[in-house]
C-alpha cells in the first residue's frame, strides 16, 4: 500500500530511510512548539492553546503535503511571521489577536485562490534556474545562521552586530551550550563519514544527550530568565481543553473596530512573507534532493503551494500565525527523505507531540543547531552550479544569496535577486532574458519597500 500510496522504488528510496527522514525532519523542527506559544502569548492568548494549535496546523500542513505533492517537506508556523503577528499587529498596532487570526485566514484563503489558478506555480517557474541555485545556496548560508545562533555559537555584538562566543564568560549557561553544539557537529559529520544511517538524528540525540549528563553534574546551570531550561522533560498538568480558548477565535471580531486600510496592509504583509519564503523554501530543498527539472520547474509545486495555503486557514481557525513550509525539511532530505511518506511520519509526530508536549518542548536550541550548520553546508554546494562566468546571471545570484543571512530573511533575498536580475539584464542589453512576470515581480518588490 505505502509502495502505491508513495511510489517509493520510483523514487529510489524505502520505508526505513523514509521513516529515518521524517523523525529527523520532526526533531530539527521539534523546537517551534515551544518557540511558537513563547512568542504568540505576546498577543495574550494562552500558551496551552497556542501549543496545542501549533501541533495539529503543523499536522494538517504536512499531511496535506504528504497526500497532495507526495514531498518530504514539513510544516509549521512560521518564525518572523508570528513575531510580525504578536508585536506588529497585536503590538504596535493594538489589534487583538482575534483579527490577527483573520487577518491570517483571509491571506490563507487569498493563497488557495492563487495556488488554484496558477499564479503562485507562474511565479515560481518565472524565477530563472540561476537564480533559482543562488535560492539554494542563500538558504544555506541562512540555516547555518540560525544553527550558530541556536548553537550559541554566534552571539550578538554592540560593536559588530554579530561575533564569536566568549567561552569564559558564562560557561555554565552559553559556554557549555556552544561546546556541545561543537561536539555534536563534530559527530554528525564524523557518522557522515562513515556513511552511517540517520548521521544527523543520531548527531542531535547525542547532543541533547550529554546536555543532560553536563546538567546533571552541574557543568550547565538552568537560569530561566537568561533562557537556559532544564534539559529534563517535565510533566506538568498540561490542559487539552485550552485550545478552545482559540478555536474558531478569527470569526469573533468586532469589525467596527478594524481599520480598513491597516487590514489591508496587515494581509499584504502576511501575503508577501509567507509566499516568498515558502518559494524560497520549495526552491532550495527540492534543488539539494534534485527534484527540479533541467528548466528548473519542480513537478507537483501546484500542489505543494495548496498544501502551504490550506495550513495557513486551517491554522488561523485552530489560533495560530500562518503556516508555512519549513527550511528544516532540508535536514530530512539529507537523510535520504524523497516522498510524502517522511512527511506522513513527521506529521503524526506533531499530533504525537501534543501528548508528549514535555519531551519535545526540552530538545535544546543546541541539539538541533548542529544539525542546521551542516545542512547548511550541504546546500551551499550549489554554489557550483552557478556560471560565475556571465555576470548577468552571477551578480543577482550572488546578491540574492548574500541577502538572506545578512537581511535574516528568505523573502528579501528573492526580492533583492530578482529586482537585479532585471536591472542588470536590461542595462545590459539582454532584456530577451527576463520574462514579462519577471518585470512584473520587480515592480512588486519595489513598491514594497515604499508601502509595506
Amino acid at each position: 500500500m505505502l509502495e502505491k500510496m508513495f511510489k517509493l522504488k520510483e523514487h529510489n528510496t524505502n520505508i526505513k530511510t523514509e521513516v529515518i527522514g521524517g523523525i529527523t525532519t520532526f526533531m530539527t523542527m521539534a523546537y517551534i512548539l515551544a518557540v511558537n506559544p513563547s512568542i504568540l502569548a505576546a498577543s495574550g492568548m494562552d500558551k496551552n492553546a497556542i501549543l496545542m494549535a501549533t501541533a495539529i496546523a503543523s499536522f494538517i500542513g504536512t499531511m496535506a503535503m504528504a497526500l497532495l505533492a507526495n514531498y518530504p517537506f514539513a510544516l509549521a508556523p512560521g518564525l518572523g511571521l508570528n513575531a510580525y503577528f504578536a508585536y506588529t499587529v497585536c503590538g504596535q498596532m493594538g489589534y487583538p489577536w482575534q483579527v490577527a487570526l483573520l487577518a491570517v485566514f483571509v491571506e490563507g484563503l487569498i493563497f488557495i485562490v492563487l495556488s488554484l489558478t496558477n499564479v503562485r506555480e507562474a511565479i515560481f517557474n518565472a524565477i530563472p534556474l540561476t537564480l533559482k541555485k543562488g535560492v539554494s545556496v542563500g538558504l544555506g548560508l541562512f540555516v547555518a545562521f540560525i544553527g550558530f545562533q541556536n548553537g550559541h555559537l554566534v552571539v550578538n555584538s554592540d560593536s559588530t552586530l554579530v561575533t564569536v562566543v566568549n567561552f569564559r564568560e558564562n560557561f555554565s549557561t552559553i559556554g557549555i551550550s556552544a561546546v556541545l553544539a561543537l561536539l555534536g557537529l563534530f559527530v554528525i559529520v564524523i557518522l557522515n563519514v562513515k556513511k552511517v544511517k540517520g548521521a544527523i538524528l543520531i548527531g542531535i540525540l547525542t547532543t541533547w544527550v550529554l546536555g543532560m549528563i553536563c546538567e546533571a553534574t552541574g557543568i550547565y546551570v538552568v537560569d530561566v530568565e537568561a533562557g537556559f531550561y532544564s534539559l529534563f522533560p517535565s510533566w506538568a498538568d498540561f490542559n487539552f481543553g485550552a485550545i478552545g480558548q482559540t478555536f474558531g477565535q478569527c470569526f469573533n471580531v468586532d469589525f467596527s473596530t478594524i481599520r480598513i486600510a491597516d487590514f489591508i496592509v496587515i494581509i499584504c504583509a502576511f501575503l508577501f512573507v509567507d509566499m516568498f519564503d515558502t518559494l524560497g523554501t520549495l526552491i532550495g530543498v527540492a534543488n539539494k534532493a534534485d527534484m527540479l527539472d533541467k528548466n528548473g520547474k519542480l513537478p507537483k509545486v501546484k500542489e505543494a503551494l495548496l498544501a502551504d495555503a490550506i495550513a495557513t486557514s486551517a491554522g488561523a481557525v485552530l489560533g495560530t500565525s500562518t503556516t508555512t513550509t519549513f527550511v528544516e525539511s532540508s535536514a530530512g532530505v539529507v537523510e535520504g527523505a524523497r516522498t510524502g511518506l517522511a512527511s506522513v511520519v513527521t506529521g503524526f509526530l506533531f499530533l504525537l507531540s501534543i501528548f508528549l508536549a514535555p519531551v519535545f518542548t526540552t530538545i535544546p536550541g543546541f541539539a538541533t543547531a548542529p544539525a542546521l550548520i551542516y545542512v547548511g553546508f550541504l546546500m551551499v554546494s550549489a554554489v557550483t552550479e552557478i556560471d560565475f562566468d556571465d555576470i548577468t546571471e552571477a551578480v543577482p545570484a550572488y546578491l540574492c544569496l548574500i541577502a538572506m543571512p545578512l537581511m535574516y530573511s528568505i523573502s528579501e533575498g528573492i526580492a533583492i535577486g530578482v529586482i537585479s536580475y532585471v536591472v542588470i539584464n536590461l542595462v545590459a542589453g539582454k532584456s530577451k532574458k527576463i520574462t514579462p512576470l519577471m518585470y512584473v515581480l520587480a515592480v512588486l518588490f519595489v513598491l514594497k519597500y515604499f508601502f509595506l
